[in-house]
C-alpha cells in the first residue's frame, strides 16, 4: 500500500511538473543531491517531524514538517522563485511535499530519492542538534 502511495505522490509530481513550462522538478540520487545543496541560493528543505530534524539533518536545512496542518501556510512564506532541495527519511514525505509546493507554484524544485537513509548510508554527514 505505501508503494502504491508513493506511485501515486510521484505520478502527481510528475504531472504538475509538466502543467507550467516554468517549473523543474528533479528527481536526484544522493550524489546530485549533494551537488544541489552546494549550489549558491538552494534551500534544503527538511520536511520530517521536528524530532526526526533534531535527531539528524542535512547541514544548512530548515525544517518545515509536510504533515503537519502549517504546511502550507510555511510554505507560503518561502520566496516561490528560489530553488528547493527537499528531503525527509526515504523519499515519500518529501514527494509528497513536492507535489504540494508544485500545485502552490514553487518553480524549481529537486527531490532526494532514498532520503537520509540513503544519505547517510552513502557515508554523508548530518548535523545533529
Amino acid at each position: 500500500m505505501r508503494k502504491f502511495a508513493l506511485l501515486i505522490a510521484l505520478s502527481a509530481v510528475i504531472l504538475t511538473g509538466c502543467s507550467n513550462g516554468n517549473e523543474s522538478t528533479m528527481d536526484l540520487d544522493t550524489a546530485a543531491f549533494e551537488a544541489k545543496t552546494q549550489e549558491a541560493g538552494v534551500v534544503i528543505l527538511d520536511v520530517r517531524t521536528k524530532a526526526e530534524f533534531d535527531e539528524g539533518h542535512i547541514a544548512n536545512a530548515i525544517n518545515i514538517n509536510v504533515e503537519s496542518d502549517e504546511f502550507l501556510s510555511e510554505i507560503a512564506k518561502l520566496d516561490k522563485s528560489k530553488s528547493y532541495a527537499v528531503y525527509c527519511r526515504s523519499g515519500r514525505r518529501s514527494a509528497d511535499a513536492l507535489a504540494k509546493m508544485s500545485n502552490e507554484q514553487f518553480i524549481s524544485l529537486s527531490h532526494l530519492n532514498g532520503g537520509v537513509i540513503d544519505w547517510t548510508n552513502a557515508g554523508l554527514p548530518l548535523v545533529r542538534q
